[in-house]
């Protein structure tokens, strides 16, 4: 989900702009502004039968140096569905929303190069139409739905609109190459990281008695799961009483934090408010720290330092938490298919908030450690207690964890030979635990100096005169 401005040039379409569709023959003209602007949006159609009212427009937004077109719609200021979520067009000059007359929505650019289509030509559309719940269609001439947003949807599921197993949604956090899915299967909802060919639940919904999910459905007081016979299974509300009678009118995956959230609109204030989330600690938060970093008990990110960097003294410097994994290559641990030399190192204390990797049941500590040592693919394990092992592409997610029980995981790291002076496990187990405990002892520290110097002064202040202040 996200809010945006456009600060330069915004055009209001005087064409249909107060009316909910458009016939065939229907052709609007966007021109792309000049180089470095902000970019510029034309709402066509309006549906006001709910407030806020969802609108339908076409933006030309920067991206990279380009420029992107696609059609997008919107409730209120909040963009819930867009062509080019998946894939952009990127145009020059003009773009152009078409409804030709053979039906079929197109976008184009110069020389009527096609960027998006909704390929309904031949298929008897007579209009683009936006109802009163979001949902953009084609229609025939009887009223017949030939195409519809709702079935290719975003990163958020408007109130009304159903998912059926299989489905998802998706957002794509800047600068990086993973990104969030919510997924509907069989069994349970997830929440997903996905990089590449690695894919990690961080956060699941069940319904009870293992009953299984046919498709999912956003109602007023929350987020509805059915089975085949369609009959209500389970549901997933706000706990907080003040929020139970405020009606739900979408849900959306967050593009930055990969949380899930509920939520409605409030009157008084003019905005929407969240109802619920999925996760409510930030350690829980899959990118809540870069690669090869920890978030800590006080929510702070702190460095598994994977090999010392020298200065011209010979001193070793740490890497920042925003450079956790300086030392590793882009290539991970394979080179041509052949393994680099590493070894394994197991930090205490901490685990990962992801699960779904590669699992391995009924072996040793040692066991597990020596299967992501013999794949040059795996970058670190997480060990239980249960004797399961899980197997990770990547070092993300991981998290500080309070010492009682702390004991039934062990979170195993792969790193190049020879870091941290190669003193074997127990030095790296102290250096790790010191690495973490120093993020929340420098924050103790700062608190209780502050506090210190507060009640000096006021002993001080306290000692001088009257009328005089230090």
């Amino acid at each position: 989900m996200q809010l945006y401005f456009f600060i330069s040039l915004t055009i209001f379409c005087t064409y249909g702009y107060s009316k909910t569709d458009a016939p065939l023959g229907y052709q609007f003209r966007l021109p792309v502004p000049f180089e470095n602007s902000l970019g510029s949006r034309a709402f066509l159609m309006e549906n006001n039968e709910t407030k806020p009212s969802f609108k339908v427009g076409m933006s030309v937004e920067p991206v990279s140096g380009k420029y992107s077109c696609s059609l997008q719609v919107f409730l209120g200021d909040v963009k819930v569905w867009s062509s080019g979520h998946y894939s952009k067009f990127y145009t020059s000059k003009i773009c152009v929303l078409e409804l030709s007359r053979d039906g079929d929505l197109r976008l184009k650019g110069p020389k009527g190069r096609v960027g998006w289509r909704s390929g309904t030509s031949g298929q008897g559309v007579q209009k683009l139409q936006i109802l009163r719940t979001g949902n953009l269609v084609l229609v025939d001439a009887l009223g017949r739905i030939k195409w519809q947003s709702f079935n290719f949807p975003t990163d958020v599921m408007l109130w009304g609109q159903r998912l059926s197993v299989a489905s998802r949604l998706t957002s794509f956090p800047s600068n990086s190459t993973s990104y969030y899915s919510f997924e509907i299967e069989p069994s349970r909802i997830a929440l997903y990281l996905n990089s590449g060919k690695w894919n990690y639940s961080y956060w699941e919904f069940k319904p009870t008695e293992n009953r299984n999910i046919a498709y999912i459905q956003l109602g007023p007081k929350g987020l509805e799961l059915f089975s085949y016979n369609q009959k209500k299974i389970a549901q997933i509300h706000p706990s907080d009483e003040k929020f139970q009678f405020q009606p739900m009118r979408f849900l959306a995956l967050g593009n930055q934090t990969g949380n899930l959230r509920l939520y409605f609109y409030s009157p008084s204030m003019s905005k929407f408010d969240a109802s619920f989330q999925a996760l409510n600690a930030t350690c829980d938060l899959p990118l809540a720290c870069k690669p090869y970093g920890i978030c800590t008990l006080s929510g702070a990110c702190s460095c598994i330092q994977l090999m010392p960097t020298e200065n011209e003294t010979g001193t070793s410097t740490s890497t920042t938490a925003s450079d956790c994994g300086r030392g590793i290559s882009s290539g991970g641990f394979c080179k041509g298919g052949k393994k680099t030399k590493v070894e394994m190192r197991e930090l205490k204390g901490v685990t990962s908030v992801l699960r779904g990797g590669a699992k391995i049941a009924n072996v040793s500590k040692e066991e597990c450690g020596n299967l992501c040592f013999e794949d040059c693919n795996c970058t670190a394990a997480l060990y239980s207690s249960a004797k399961e092992c899980f197997i990770y592409g990547m070092v993300i997610g991981v998290k500080q964890v309070e010492n009682k029980g702390s004991g039934l995981l062990s979170y195993m790291v792969k790193v190049p030979r020879g870091g941290h002076g190669g003193h074997g496990k127990s030095n790296l187990k102290k250096w790790v635990l010191i690495l973490v405990g120093v993020v929340d002892g420098l924050i103790i520290l700062l608190v209780f100096g502050g506090l210190g110097y507060y009640l000096v002064r006021k002993r001080r202040r306290h000692s001088l005169p009257n009328g005089h202040s230090n």
